[in-house]
């Protein structure tokens, strides 16, 4: 025979419907209304609400046991993954956005690799080194565009003084 399904909950009815009305994920919800019939009376037994929630009663009792030691808060808490580890570490993070601050600027994604690979000795693949620029430290590679070495100074200058794009209004 199995134990009796005994289990005190703390919230009020109010206090759970509201956190009902203001949760936005489904497995809040599902737990939040768990709660709420168990509180007000609706059900009385771990089955009944494996099957009007479409769960397991595996599920059922691991949640209950999640409310008895960490209540409400450990019930609904989201947990995340950690993620990857950086293939890059921070001191040439650091380095490479000092570099790209500089006024130079970068011909290409492929000469950060060989830099990363030459100066830090971490060879990190081009896609890898994209996102990290593009989308991560947000910087664009820009190298002024090539001038002719036979342009005149004086003439340049003159024209830009001149030019009703370069004046000033």
């Amino acid at each position: 025979m199995s134990r009796p399904f005994e289990i005190e909950i703390a919230e009020s009815e109010e206090e759970l419907k509201k956190r009902l009305q203001t949760a936005n994920l489904g497995n809040q919800k599902e737990k939040l209304i768990m709660l709420w019939w168990i509180k007000s009376g609706q059900v009385k037994e771990q089955q009944e609400i494996g099957k009007r929630l479409a769960r397991d009663t595996s599920t059922v009792t691991r949640w209950l046991q999640k409310y008895r030691t960490d209540g409400l808060s450990g019930l609904l808490e989201i947990k995340k993954a950690p993620g990857a580890k950086r293939k890059i570490d921070d001191a040439a993070i650091a380095a490479l956005q000092e570099e790209l601050k500089t006024g130079k600027g970068v011909a290409s994604y492929g000469a950060i690799v060989e830099w990363l690979k030459q100066e830090h000795g971490q060879d990190i693949e081009y896609a890898t080194v994209y996102a990290l620029v593009r989308y991560r430290l947000g910087a664009k590679l820009k190298v002024p565009r090539p001038q002719s070495y036979k342009q005149d100074e004086k003439l340049v200058s003159e024209f830009k003084k001149n030019s009703a794009l370069f004046s000033t209004v």
